[in-house]
């Protein structure tokens, strides 16, 4: 026989535990096992970093991670870091699992972000069309260490609240609140059943509840107008800003170099010579068929409903600039039926270069089943495709709606108080995670009541922080000097 599926192996798994050959191990135990690994990894450990003698050189492990990407967006990937050092942190995913790789861990897996940063968490509407908070980017995620996640996720608070020129005390008991969010929601995590983690949700009503005493009433208005907004991001939002009407059909706008329809890009070598309307009409169809067989027979009903009328390539984000992302658009009964899917590239998670390969064999695939893990719940359309690449190269794709309720906290303008209440509320999400999709009971044991880990993890971001800032300026040197591409180049 051949090798079996990594799917297959997790079914026998799951039939084999049903029959009484899994972790048999009460809750006490396991929560005693968890509490016995600070012997091994003291909690106090996690405040330590020492760049190791052998570090390999930041600006290196970019451009290591630029070859895989579109050569003529790296300018704009830069630029974009280039604004502050948070927002290089936020490009570095990178730099900072080659980093995390050498601290202490217990060795404990979770289905790990792999790039929790403050701005990974926000707002989206679930298929009830209830407005939650959740994590919301999975490009990075894979098997991992759950002390990872809560470092970088720690470390992104201090240099956030560096950027806002924060004091250092604020800064402090902001991150201290953050991880102390973390554990708490961990510890009622592992107090609960399986089913009750499972449904666990921050929708908007019991995020208010949860922070009622801890926003003022100002911020209080500022987040219903952030709700608000939200709310309103969805496909007819898309349509109106991204489409124009062209002999009765719709057709995206040309606004290079962050959104260029494939009618405008003049090569592709998979397919000879211009994209002209059939080529780009076969592209769309090779997508879509890929795309509908990854989804249940409900959901592809759904999308088979729609016809796909234009296509254009579309930068997005910070760390995922340089990486292949379109926007389809889709007509359904008429003009004003239309749906707007997302299709964007998923690399090698930067977690997979040290933790291992994924069980699962397509990125696309990698992203949508970590998705759907660690959310409560996730756009129902989800779904992986592959494509040819500008190269020739078959490229792994997951696919989205392309807004769906999404809405995100302006951290330029967020208070200090502001800030508290959103980091806790990602590290108590962080957790929820992490409790979905890894032994919750041995976690707690080991963080345990007390405030260790949280001041460890403290120490660990002031000093990261500092970290960042050095390859922040590394990096700058490099843009000025060539060294990197620059759009001023």
């Amino acid at each position: 026989m051949g090798k079996r599926k990594a799917s297959d192996a997790r079914i026998e798994n799951v039939v084999n535990g049903l029959f009484g050959t899994k972790d048999t191990r009460t809750l006490d135990e396991r929560r005693a096992h968890g509490k016995s690994l600070r012997a091994e990894t003291p909690l106090e450990s996690h405040a330590e970093w020492v760049a190791p003698s052998k570090r390999p050189d930041p600006v290196r492990l970019l451009k290591e991670q630029g070859v895989t990407r579109v050569q003529e967006l790296l300018p704009e990937r830069y630029k974009r870091m280039s604004a502050s050092a948070f927002t290089f942190y936020r490009g570095a995913a990178l730099i900072m699992a080659s980093d995390l790789s050498h601290t202490p861990v217990t060795g404990i897996p979770v289905q790990a972000c792999g790039d929790a940063h403050i701005s990974n968490f926000g707002l989206f509407n679930s298929p009830e069309r209830r407005t939650v908070f959740d994590i919301n980017d999975f490009d990075e995620a894979s098997r991992g260490p759950w002390e990872w996640d809560v470092k970088r996720l720690a470390t992104s608070v201090e240099i956030c609240g560096r950027d806002l020129e924060l004091a250092k005390d604020e800064r402090k008991e902001i991150v201290l609140a953050c991880v102390k969010g973390y554990c708490d929601g961990m510890a009622k995590f592992a107090d609960m059943g399986n089913l009750d983690v499972w449904y666990a949700h921050a929708d908007i009503d019991s995020l208010s509840e949860r922070f009622a005493e801890q926003v003022t009433g100002k911020q209080r208005k500022y987040a219903r107008k952030v709700i608000g907004k939200a709310k309103g991001k969805n496909s007819s939002r898309a349509i109106t800003k991204f489409t124009e009407v062209v002999d009765g059909h719709l057709r995206i706008i040309s606004n290079p170099p962050a959104l260029v329809p494939l009618r405008d890009m003049i090569s592709l070598s998979a397919i000879e010579g211009t994209i002209d309307a059939a080529s780009t009409e076969m592209l769309l169809r090779r997508a879509l068929f890929e795309y509908l067989q990854s989804l249940s027979p409900d959901k592809r009903r759904l999308v088979e409903q729609y016809r796909g009328v234009d296509c254009a390539l579309k930068v997005v984000g910070v760390g995922s600039v340089g990486t292949r992302a379109f926007i389809v658009v889709m007509e359904g009964a008429n003009q004003d039926d239309a749906l707007v899917l997302q299709v964007k590239e998923a690399q090698e998670s930067v977690l997979e270069r040290f933790c291992g390969k994924s069980a699962y064999s397509q990125h696309g695939e990698r992203v949508v089943e970590s998705q759907r893990a660690m959310q409560t719940v996730s756009d129902m359309l989800l779904g992986w495709c592959r494509l040819p690449g500008e190269d020739g190269k078959i490229k792994d794709f997951y696919v989205r709606q392309l807004w769906d309720g999404k809405g995100s906290i302006n951290l330029d303008e967020i208070s200090a108080e502001g800030l508290k209440a959103l980091s806790v509320a990602c590290g108590w999400t962080l957790a929820h995670a992490h409790a979905r999709t890894g032994d919750r009971h041995e976690i707690a044991g080991y963080l345990g009541s007390g405030a260790k880990f949280s001041k460890a993890v403290a120490k660990f971001a002031r000093a990261y922080a500092k970290q960042n800032e050095k390859d922040y300026a590394r990096f700058m040197k490099a843009l000025k000097s060539g060294e990197l591409p620059s759009t001023s180049a």
